[in-house]
């Protein structure tokens, strides 16, 4: 079990380290936005607070949670748990069921954290950052990882998903979280193409947006496909992209670039001018 925990924390490191100096480079050499808070000072505090949580939450889950997803599906491989094993599916299916029904599964928790107020609470420390660019895709409060792992564990235990498909669907959801939430300045026959099968920074930015019914659109992550199937599918923003305003109305300028701001954000009170509307959908 220990060194196939160290294989998976190996495994993941790589990817992330390689996707996220990809997504920079990108950002640095074409950026979509060219705002203060993407550029000089502000986007360096931004980085810090933003790389810094990211920091924090993995080493939170890791002692809380230190199996995370991959171990539970071991554990439930060893010991023959899950519907999977209990029909006797051929593994390739079964890895690509596991990683489409887990896709949901995050998608079905992301709006669940927009309509829960407690939930709302710690979620909306991601929405807080008022730049939008590859680090705002590592900003989730730690309190939001763990509870995020436990969610995906007891999915990938229901199913006794395949370790494999486990490990690959945890790699392609933080890669494409950086992805989406990227500053990069995709060419627009490409973005409008690449939509179709993969959330873009253009299609993600829109849930970013200070308007609610925007914030209240495009959840996904990985596949577009259930925002066009459950109708919370928002092609473009009304005010376009240069023109909107990201992040939440009540917590603008430098505010959220604070690192213990930033943490102890779910123990703020809800806003009656702004959470308490998005919330009862005024």
């Amino acid at each position: 079990m220990e060194t196939t925990g160290n294989t998976e924390l190996f495994v993941r490191l790589a990817a992330f380290a390689g996707v996220f100096l990809a997504m920079a480079a990108y950002e640095l050499w074409s950026p979509r936005l060219e705002r203060p808070e993407m550029l000089g000072a502000l986007k360096s505090r931004r980085w810090v607070t933003n790389l810094s949580i990211v920091v924090i939450s993995s080493a939170v889950l890791r002692v809380i949670f230190p199996a995370a997803a991959v171990g539970a599906a071991l554990w439930a491989e060893t010991n023959g748990y899950g519907l999977f094993p209990a029909i006797g599916l051929n593994p390739v299916v079964a890895g690509v069921i596991a990683f489409i029904v887990l896709d949901f599964a995050v998608w079905l928790e992301h709006v669940v954290s927009h309509k829960w107020p407690i939930l709302w609470r710690i979620h909306r420390m991601h929405h807080a950052d008022t730049g939008f660019d590859v680090t705002t895709g590592l900003r989730f409060h730690p309190l939001e990882i763990v509870l995020s792992m436990l969610w995906k564990a007891a999915i990938v235990v229901a199913l006794g998903a395949p370790v494999v498909a486990v490990l690959v669907f945890e790699i392609v959801l933080n890669g494409t979280s950086m992805f989406n939430h990227s500053n990069a300045n995709l060419p627009r026959p490409l973005d409008r193409v690449l939509r179709r099968v993969l959330v873009t920074p253009d299609m993600h930015r829109v849930h970013h947006s200070t308007i609610r019914r925007e914030t209240d659109s495009n959840y996904g992550f990985n596949f577009p496909f259930w925002d066009r199937l459950f109708g919370t599918y928002n092609d473009q923003p009304a005010k376009g992209h240069d023109g909107m305003d990201i992040g939440l109305e009540y917590w603008r300028g430098d505010t959220s670039s604070g690192l213990l701001w930033s943490l102890l954000v779910p123990f703020r009170a809800l806003r009656p001018e702004g959470d308490q509307k998005k919330l009862i959908g005024k």
